[in-house]
């Protein structure tokens, strides 16, 4: 059986959840487990997770964060791997992920985001999105980032070791945005962060919302602050939640 548990926290995320869960039925070989934590949807998700016949789990605390967390404490396999439900994964995801982690030193890694929408590839935003693994933590962690250390953030489809990632803390649940880069900051004095060479899919929703022009410099202006030591809190205030 796989060791790997794949951890999705949901709120309204109807739309895309079942094209998701459907990519994750073909996985060869299979996930050990496929936990939904729902984060108190008022739309379809709980229904289309319990039909795709996935645990679903209903959040304790409210953000993403702690609902990941919750998701890894009732997970039963070795490795958890944290998943977007706008996100869609290659069928051989358990088995990259196994075999990254053979490498006892490497904590944890992700894939290469590639932002997809109808009729349209973002290939400029997900080109910088790529990019920005190596030089955020370069430009504002540069000791780390000759320690291994490469920022990755939710839709790069973040995996660890159970144990390395109970040790490094989990996601912090204070945080409303950015605690996966938090986590790598924190994972890293486990091992190395490890960028595989393989794509996934994500949801250009939010480019598409906002436009590419907007959303670019909402990226790079809550990414050098958050680099510089401004609270999340106070960032979340530009980053606006979109579900469709």
């Amino acid at each position: 059986m796989s060791s790997v548990s794949i951890i999705i926290p949901t709120l309204n995320e109807a739309q895309c959840l079942g094209r998701t869960l459907r990519h994750l039925s073909i996985l060869v070989p299979p996930a050990r487990e496929v936990l939904v934590i729902d984060g108190g949807s008022s739309d379809e998700t709980v229904a289309i997770a319990q039909k795709a016949r996935v645990s679903v789990i209903a959040a304790k605390k409210c953000g993403r964060a702690a609902q990941m967390n919750q998701g890894a404490e009732v997970a039963t396999g070795e490795i958890l791997c944290f998943l977007h439900a706008d996100t869609l994964v290659p069928d051989d995801l358990v088995a990259i992920i196994e075999q990254t982690l053979v490498d006892k030193t490497v904590a944890a890694g992700g894939f290469i985001s590639l932002m997809t929408g109808d009729q349209i590839t973002r290939w400029g935003v997900s080109l910088h999105n790529f990019v920005k693994s190596y030089y955020a933590p370069l430009l504002f962690r540069p000791h780390l980032f000759f320690k291994g250390l490469r920022l990755l953030f939710g839709d790069q489809v973040i995996f660890a070791r159970r144990a390395d990632f109970w040790k490094s803390g989990g996601f912090d649940s204070n945080l409303p945005i950015m605690e996966e880069a938090d986590l790598c900051l924190k994972l890293v004095q486990q091992g190395r962060i490890h960028l595989v060479n393989r794509i996934v899919l994500s949801s250009d929703r939010r480019v598409a919302h906002w436009g590419f022009l907007k959303a670019t410099a909402i990226y790079l202006y809550i990414g050098f602050l958050w680099g510089l030591g401004v609270s999340p809190q106070y960032l979340k205030q530009f980053y606006e939640d979109v579900r469709s």
